[in-house]
């Protein structure tokens, strides 16, 4: 194996998949912000903001299923904890200049391991249910630079991305 294998948390010593064990780890308040947008066409955006889509009001079924998908990151992550109690909101925020719609995520938990996971995959679902509301409108949308803006708590204390 080597060094940077061994830097892996989720790798055992022989190179297998592994869960972490936190069950040493303190609790304490966790919490991350995920970013990510979704770009489109003008019209295609006009439509989402005027309601004039065929699967209603996509902003707000978008921010829902974020949500929904947050609290379902250990379902879809194979070695991500399930975190009973997070918290995860997500805003969905039209920009013209894009022209397109920006998601925020935020997860918070006082617990033994951090939230980004919950919060990334919050964003991303959120965006890929806006692609799917208005896929028949635009099927040239694509979702760019979803990524973690920071992350408190733990040991690793707090880290903001420089792009943030």
């Amino acid at each position: 194996m080597t060094d940077k294998a061994r830097d892996l948390t989720h790798i055992d010593e022989d190179g297998r998949a592994r869960m972490v064990d936190v069950s040493e780890k303190k609790q304490s308040v966790r919490r991350a912000v995920a970013r990510g947008c979704i770009v489109m066409e003008s019209a295609t955006l006009d439509r989402i903001v005027a309601g004039d889509t065929p699967k209603g009001s996509v902003l707000q079924v978008a921010e829902l299923a974020g949500v929904m998908g947050g609290k379902k990151t250990a379902d879809l992550i194979p070695l991500c904890h399930q975190l009973p109690g997070a918290s995860v909101t997500v805003r969905l925020e039209v920009d013209h200049d894009l022209p397109g719609i920006i998601a925020e995520a935020e997860a918070t938990i006082t617990g033994q391991t951090g939230v980004e996971m919950e919060a990334l995959t919050a964003v991303s679902v959120s965006l890929l249910t806006v692609y799917d509301m208005v896929k028949a409108v635009d099927r040239g949308m694509y979702i760019e630079g979803v990524r973690l803006v920071r992350k408190e708590g733990g040991q690793s204390g707090t880290w903001t991305s420089e792009t943030a």
